[in-house]
């Protein structure tokens, strides 16, 4: 099973081989760590290697084989829980100018039994990775990652019309897409004076193996609002109780709240209610707030 992702990062090759060539310097960007604040994380006096456990992220340990300076790393990669497997991960960079192409690539393999699930787990883990790489890319060119989570709990939520668009498009596309809806979606509402509760997306599918997502962007309105144009469509979220979790920074960065959410499914943390889809509530105006304060509220119906 292998899975290669690539990002171009404004530095030079040296910046970014010394922050992946520390394990102290992991914790900020790892599309992992960040799920669980809480997991035990030792890492070597040497800092060339690391060991893990939590409950969300399983346990496992990592370390650098071999490495050429500012050109490549690679390390190998122990998992111990939930399941026992092996992997072969490594980093390599390719600086042009002032810009470097950094690739980071696993190599491992699944049991038999599990063939079936290929194309998901390593769809999955690329996710992970392309996550992974758009953080370091942050920390490496700002010094921070803009991306923190604040676990709020089990919250009520009062049932709420919507007006909307549904679509459903490539996941590369969805930020494009979703800003053509919602600009389509804001512009009925002024024109009809309605009265605006909340800016949302609904999700109803994720097709991460091929890479497509269908969602409805949707304002949350006082009433209802009849005689849509063909395009729109209107509905309810019904009163329901949710696992809130609580996103600060860039729109770009909030798989790590879903991720999150559904690492704490599999843990068995909370009980997803798949009856209703889950949402995002975006808390201020986009076009009037700095990218790392944009606040989202990421709501998943439990049972």
């Amino acid at each position: 099973m292998h899975v290669e992702q690539s990002i171009n990062i404004e530095a030079p090759a040296d910046k970014i081989y010394k922050v992946i060539s520390d394990f102290n310097d992991w914790k900020p960007w790892s599309p992992w760590l960040l799920m669980e604040p809480k997991a035990k994380v030792t890492i070597a006096a040497d800092s060339k290697s690391y060991e893990w456990e939590g409950s969300r992220i399983g346990s496992g340990r990592m370390k650098i084989t071999e490495a050429k300076e500012n050109k490549f790393i690679s390390y190998d990669l122990d998992f111990l829980k939930p399941r026992k497997s092996h992997a072969n991960t490594n980093f390599t960079l390719s600086q042009e100018g002032d810009t470097t192409k950094a690739t980071w690539k696993m190599d491992s393999s699944l049991p038999f039994f599990l063939f079936f699930m290929k194309k998901m787990i390593k769809a999955y883990i690329g996710a992970d990775y392309e996550r992974g790489l758009e953080m370091l890319k942050a920390y490496i060119e700002f010094g921070e990652v803009p991306s923190k989570l604040d676990f709020m709990g089990i919250q009520s939520f009062e049932e709420t019309q919507l007006v909307g668009i549904k679509t459903t498009c490539s996941i590369p596309r969805m930020e494009e897409q979703m800003e053509s809806d919602f600009g389509k979606v804001i512009d009925y509402a002024v024109g009809k004076d309605l009265q605006v509760k909340k800016m949302m997306t609904i999700y109803h599918k994720w097709d991460i193996p091929k890479k497509k997502a269908t969602y409805t962007a949707a304002l949350g309105i006082e009433g209802t609002s009849d005689n849509l144009p063909e395009e729109l469509i209107s509905g309810t979220i019904p009163n329901t109780t949710c696992y809130v979790l609580k996103h600060t920074g860039r729109y770009q960065h909030l798989g790590n709240a879903w991720s999150t959410l559904y690492a704490m499914t599999r843990n068995k943390e909370i009980r997803y209610n798949k009856k209703i889809a889950p949402f995002e509530i975006y808390l201020n105006n986009p076009q009037a707030t700095a990218e790392k304060d944009l606040e989202t509220e990421v709501y998943f119906p439990v049972r």
